[in-house]
């Protein structure tokens, strides 16, 4: 795709897709739980929080270790639980076991992000914001195929029909093992770390960082919401199939897919933050629009345009975060493809709330409130350039 990302990319890529399939497979089961067992709306989009939770609490603990010390087990086990935990759902009945399997579905994403991610950075030069969003490119794909591996699986075999999950995670587990386990090195031999001047130390920017991540929470809230509604939206207000929901969905996903590698390519010609900002501007009033709207054509192309500014930011904010915190590139990436992106599976039980008690079209309302958020912090944002301050001698970390 790109001459100048590297075949560790293209790998931890092709992982990202098999891993994030289960997030996205996620939110296509719900319907069927409700329909086979009733589930309200606030139940169901309970199991979102449960995978979210974990992932939340695991992720920056699970990426300070990997600052310490890389494993490269943690890729490929975290692609199995991940897969695994949702593959036993359609042999459960009891919503709290389905709830523990969809934790356990929830860790392995912990498990598999930072580690993935801190090996794209390392590997990746100067082209950090393109190779990032190959990386997210695949995890894209990954949310868009799931659904429609959750269809046909269930279509065919029922809930049962799950534990086809299962099947691409211990593909790709053994795949991703023989990449990872290989340390990342430079041409002499010695590990690998970014180049900096002599005499100088890269500083971390907790302040700004902050302020990113305060932009990916709510950029997560209104990701999770359309992701969770879309098919429930499809079905209770327009009155469509199951599967048609779960089409439209693939949809969203596949045009954020076009959204990702636009934003990677763009950001690395006219900078970080000048993306971030413009997508959340051209997002926004497409929320709007989504809300107020009541016909399925005009609804179907508001989603499709909301998936391809809702991705083109993503790749940039994590490679921004990385830049403010190089010197804890495993944190900087568990906090944000963990705990900020995770943030909207923690308040999707609120929005099941609201769509419990006022209808779905008042939840698009409140993403499109809670999206201003994301543009007046776009605008607090520093510019993307990694400071440094000089010192007679340099600490290793």
């Amino acid at each position: 795709m790109y001459r100048k990302v590297n075949s560790k990319t293209y790998t931890m890529a092709a992982g990202h897709l098999f891993c994030d399939m289960n997030q996205g497979a996620l939110p296509a089961i719900l319907p069927f739980l409700i329909l086979s067992y009733g589930f309200s709306y606030t139940a169901a989009a309970g199991l979102i929080l449960a995978a979210n939770i974990i992932s939340s609490i695991f992720q920056p603990l699970i990426g300070l270790y990997s600052d310490k010390a890389s494993k490269g087990w943690m890729v490929p086990l975290g692609l199995l639980l991940s897969g695994g935990g949702l593959a036993v759902i359609g042999f459960l009945s009891n919503y709290w076991l389905i709830f523990i399997s969809v934790m356990i579905s929830g860790l392995g994403i912990a498990i598999f992000h930072p580690e993935a991610a801190k090996v794209v950075h390392l590997t990746s030069g100067e082209h950090k914001a393109t190779s990032m969003s190959v990386f997210s490119l695949g995890g894209t794909l990954g949310f868009a195929l799931g659904p429609i591996v959750v269809t046909g699986s269930v279509l065919l075999w029922g809930l049962q029909g799950l534990l086809a999950l299962i099947i691409p995670a211990i593909i790709m587990g053994l795949i991703t093992m023989r990449p990872v386990n290989k340390p990342v090195t430079n041409n002499d031999g010695m590990p690998k770390k970014e180049c900096t001047r002599p005499g100088e130390i890269k500083i971390d920017q907790w302040k700004p960082f902050s302020l990113l991540s305060i932009v990916l929470c709510v950029r997560s809230i209104v990701f999770y919401g359309l992701n969770t509604f879309i098919p429930l939206l499809w079905v209770s207000v327009f009155l469509q199939s199951g599967s048609s929901g779960n089409v439209l969905l693939s949809l969203f996903l596949l045009f954020g897919a076009m959204g990702t590698i636009m934003g990677g390519r763009i950001a690395d010609t006219y900078g970080l933050v000048k993306l971030i900002r413009i997508s959340f501007v051209l997002l926004v009033p497409i929320l709007l629009l989504l809300s107020a709207t009541d016909s399925p054509l005009l609804a179907g192309g508001f989603i499709l345009l909301a998936g391809i500014f809702i991705f083109m930011p993503y790749s940039s904010m994590v490679v921004l975060g990385q830049k403010y915190l190089p010197n804890r590139l495993g944190l900087a990436s568990g906090i944000t493809l963990g705990v900020a992106v995770s943030a909207g599976g923690i308040f999707a039980p609120v929005l099941g709330r609201i769509a419990d008690s006022y209808g779905i079209q008042t939840v698009l309302f409140v993403l499109f409130c809670i999206s201003i958020i994301s543009i007046l912090f776009s605008y607090t944002l520093s510019v993307d350039k990694k400071p440094a301050v000089n010192s007679r001698s340099v600490t290793e970390r």
